[in-house]
C-alpha cells in the first residue's frame, strides 16, 4: 500500500534519519566493544578499583547507546519501508524516550558542567595512559581525533616533549611548535565556559529526534488513512 504527499516526504526523511542514526550507532557500538574487549583495555574492567571510573562508565555508555540506536533504526526502517504501523509505533516510543533523555542530559550537563568536565578529562587521561603503555594504533586514532577536534596536545601540552606528540594536530604558528594547550584543561574549560553551547547541542539533538517523531506520526496517519480507504472500498464493492 503506497502513501503519497506528506507520507512520501516523511518516509524519505525517516530513511535519511535512520541512515545517519545507523552510522553513528554502529560506530559507537564498535568503539565501545573494542574498548571493552581489547587486550589492551580489558584489564581495567577486571580490576575492582576501576569499576566506577569514568573510563568504565564511558565505555558502557558507548555500548548501550550504540545498541539502542541500532534497535531504533531497525524498527524505523522496517516500519517506514514496509509501512507497518506497529513497527512505527515502537519506533515513535523509542524516539520519544531518546528525545526526553537528550534534553534531560543536556540540562544536567549544564547544571553540573564542572563535574562532567572532570569526568571527561579523567576519561581522556585513561585513554592517553593506555596509549603510552601499549602504543595501540586504534587508541592512537582515538587520541588523534580528540586532539584535532579540541586542538590540544597530550597531558603536558609541551609539543616537543609529549610522548603522544605524533597524535597532536599541526601547530598554528611558531609558539605552538613548542607548547600547545593540554587536553585535560581544555576539556574542563569547554564544559565550564561553554556549558550553554554543550546544553544546546544536546537539546538540538533532541529537537532532531522530535522532528523524526513528528514524521513518524504523520506517516502513521497516512498509512491508517490508506487502510481505511481500502476497507471502505471493499465494504462498498462486496
Amino acid at each position: 500500500m503506497a502513501v503519497d504527499g506528506c507520507g512520501i516526504v516523511c518516509k524519505y526523511i525517516l530513511f535519511i534519519f535512520n541512515v545517519v542514526f545507523a552510522v553513528v550507532g554502529f560506530a559507537s557500538l564498535i568503539l565501545g566493544m573494542w574498548l571493552r574487549f581489547s587486550s589492551t583495555t580489558s584489564i581495567i574492567f577486571e580490576v575492582q578499583n576501576f569499576n566506577s571510573s569514568a573510563f568504565v562508565m564511558g565505555v558502557m555508555v558507548l555500548i548501550v547507546l550504540g545498541s539502542v540506536m541500532l534497535i531504533v533504526v531497525a524498527f524505523g526502517d522496517y516500519g517506514a519501508c514496509s509501512e507497518k504501523r506497529w513497527s512505527l509505533q515502537v519506533f515513535s516510543v523509542l524516539v520519544a524516550c531518546l528525545a526526553i533523555a537528550e534534553v534531560v542530559v543536556g540540562v544536567l550537563t549544564y547544571l553540573r558542567s564542572g563535574e562532567v568536565g572532570m569526568r571527561i578529562g579523567e576519561f581522556y587521561i585513561t585513554i592517553y595512559t593506555l596509549y603510552l603503555s601499549s602504543g595501540d594504533p586504534a587508541i592512537a586514532v582515538t587520541l588523534t581525533f580528540i586532539h584535532k577536534m579540541l586542538h590540544c596536545c597530550g597531558v603536558s601540552g609541551v609539543t616537543m616533549l609529549d610522548f603522544a606528540k605524533t597524535t597532536c594536530p599541526a601547530p598554528d604558528g611558531f609558539f605552538e611548535h613548542i607548547i600547545m594547550p593540554n587536553c585535560p584543561l581544555i576539556i574542563i574549560d569547554v564544559f565550564n565556559s561553554k556549558a550553554p553551547l554543550v546544553m544546546g547541542l544536546f537539546i538540538g539533538t533532541g529537537a532532531l529526534l522530535i522532528t523524526a517523531l513528528v514524521c513518524s506520526s504523520i506517516l502513521l496517519k497516512e498509512i491508517k488513512k490508506g487502510q481505511q480507504a481500502i476497507t471502505t472500498y471493499y465494504s462498498t464493492v462486496y
